[in-house]
């Protein structure tokens, strides 16, 4: 106690080593007193995992522990105290997110401590390895790795079809045999039942005596940004492995990552995925599959995407149906709509149609659907077979996998000239 006395002879010293101690175990300290003119007040409602205190004068006898401080030490200096915290108790009236079964989701928006752990077991034992074989006229130069989800106890693999693409075409590729290890070890041979290469989809199957782990799917259209998820897969060959992340985009548009072809929409999170995790499964808090990781921007932080599940559902439908994705073709480039865009184009253009919402037609290409149909650059499409329309999505959830069926469609013009067209799809080529 002398020593302790000695050491801190300093009032102002003593006073803030006190607070620092206090603050340790959340205390709030000191008072006024007769025998000191000062009074400190701690208060701390929530401690992170490491504190550090702007406190230049007690570095004295603290020890350099450059792993466990804070990367800026050179305002603030390093304090050696280190908390970790428990999981608050939850709520009675609150429960589990992984524990709600068949319920309305979203009956809670915070997570506990086994969370995470509880979704990704319920969908691990269903993530597979996959191995496929790469070469050209025959010969096998190489593997390539990806994962994939048990979807259908009979073995159906649900994955992303560039992972069993080689250049040479999707014909010659997927007659190969894909190498599929399940979680437990199992390897089986794989063959490749669909692909659709416009969504990167892919159907694989395998064959077992017995029932396979399945993962349930979930829907993509209840997410949010800020929710979280997690990738599952076995990125550079490494099976088993999970991450986490929050769902940054809910609806990225593939014009905005600068991919061509036809419109499609990705869900964008930041959970970590590589090279391998192509085809494997995000999943959602209550451990079902919404959708499927397929691809990230190279020499960013955070940046990844999956195709959503509702999106997936629709392609697995069209493949028991048809056995392939029928998508019907207009021939149009087009833009959503909305009111700063328009407000922008007006200002430009004060011939430019007075809309609220729409689809611009940018472009038309020569000898197609819409061109014969007498579609113009500059239209705007308010309706679309009889509904009003204001999103690609629309016209395509309108269109459907209908070819060769007219649909009548309003387009607004320049000064505002209505016109009203007659279009008939044609059917995509589907090796373009």
């Amino acid at each position: 106690m002398m020593y302790f006395l000695r050491t801190f002879s300093n009032k102002t010293r003593l006073i803030r080593a006190v607070a620092l101690a206090t603050a340790g175990s959340g205390v709030v300290g000191f008072t006024n007193s007769s025998d000191y003119n000062t009074s400190v007040s701690v208060s701390i409602p929530l401690l992170r995992d490491s504190l550090q205190w702007p406190w230049r004068t007690i570095k004295e006898n603290i020890h350099n522990s450059a792993a466990f401080t804070h990367s800026n030490h050179s305002l603030y200096g390093a304090s050696p105290l280190f908390f970790s915290r428990p999981d608050p108790a939850p709520d009675a009236n609150i429960s589990n997110g992984a524990d709600i079964g068949d319920s309305p989701k979203r009956s809670c928006n915070c997570l506990g401590r086994d969370t995470i752990a509880n979704a990704a077991t319920k969908v691990a034992p269903a993530v597979v390895h996959l191995s496929v074989p790469q070469g050209f006229h025959g010969i096998t130069l190489g593997r390539s790795v990806g994962s994939g989800t048990i979807i259908n106890e009979d073995g159906t693999i649900l994955t992303c079809a560039h992972g069993l693409v080689n250049f040479q075409g999707l014909r010659s590729s997927s007659k190969e045999k894909i190498e599929v290890t399940l979680q437990d070890g199992r390897s089986f041979e794989g063959t490749v039942v669909n692909v659709d290469v416009h969504a990167d989809v892919a159907i694989l199957k395998i064959k077992s005596k017995i029932p396979l782990p399945t993962a349930k799917l979930g829907s993509s259209s209840n997410i949010r940004p800020g929710d979280w998820v997690l990738a599952m897969g076995c990125p550079f060959t490494l099976q088993n492995t999970v991450t986490a992340g929050i769902v940054s985009c809910v609806d990225r548009k593939s014009s905005e990552l600068g991919l061509g072809g036809m419109h499609r929409e990705y869900l964008q999170t930041d959970c970590a995925i590589n090279q391998g995790n192509s085809g494997g499964p995000l999943v959602n808090v209550d451990g079902e599959v919404v959708g499927i990781n397929i691809m990230k921007v190279l020499g960013a932080d955070g940046l990844n995407f999956a195709v959503p599940i509702d999106s997936v559902s629709k392609i697995i439908e069209h493949f028991k149906k048809n056995g392939r994705v029928v998508r019907p073709w207009l021939g149009l480039k087009m833009l959503d709509l909305n009111s700063i865009i328009v407000e922008n184009l007006k200002e430009r253009n004060a011939s430019f149609p007075d809309v609220g919402r729409g689809v611009l037609v940018p472009m038309v290409f020569p000898g197609s659907p819409a061109d014969r149909a007498g579609f113009l650059p500059g239209d705007v499409v308010v309706e679309f077979g009889g509904r009003p329309v204001g999103s690609i999505k629309e016209i395509v959830e309108i269109m459907g996998d209908k070819i060769g069926n007219p649909f009548k469609a309003v387009v607004k013009r320049k000064n505002n000239v209505t016109e009203t067209l007659t279009v008939i799809p044609e059917e995509v080529n589907p090796d373009m």
